[in-house]
């Protein structure tokens, strides 16, 4: 098996289980893409300390995330430091192919859509579009992002098959 189709199994897997599980996806990371919404756009009319609530409230809501999708990717399957260690040995081109995939992602959604776009706008647009590029980013881009990294330490640690087809 080639390095670079061994390391396109990880987002296949994380976009086939981002659709599986969009609503439950879409649901917590509506939390952040609301606040995001708001606090950006209408930053000088929120009280300092709600807006550090809402930033507790959305790191919660991140983690909770962060932890059902490792929950739902490693059921049936047990995850070992000896399969990470022989895997990033044997395949450690494949482990550069995801950084260089990810590197790309992080180009063309922070740098180009966050920062380029921003800056080719009047000045009087540029916040409208900051909060809503956040909204529409939290339930696509930085939940595919977390899923795409726990499909990483899977695939890298993963010492058995899983067990129940179709996950």
């Amino acid at each position: 098996m080639s390095e670079l189709r061994l390391a396109l199994e990880v987002p296949r897997w994380t976009w086939r289980c981002y659709l599986r599980h969009f609503w439950l996806v879409a649901g917590l990371s509506s939390i952040a893409s609301v606040q995001r919404l708001v606090t950006v756009n209408w930053t000088g009319e929120i009280d300092p300390a709600l807006a550090t609530v809402s930033e507790v409230v959305v790191l919660a809501a991140r983690i909770l995330l962060v932890v059902v999708l490792w929950r739902i990717a490693t059921a049936g399957l047990r995850l070992s430091w000896g399969a990470g260690r022989e895997f990033a040995r044997r395949h450690w081109p494949s482990l550069v192919w995801q950084v260089v995939f990810l590197g790309v992602a992080f180009a063309v959604f922070e740098v180009l859509a966050e920062h380029v776009v921003s800056a080719l706008l009047p000045p009087e647009a540029r916040q409208t579009y900051l909060a809503v590029l956040l909204f529409l980013k939290n339930p696509t881009v930085i939940a595919l992002t977390f899923l795409w990294w726990i499909g990483v330490v899977r695939q890298v640690f993963r010492a058995n098959e899983r067990v129940r087809p179709g996950h």
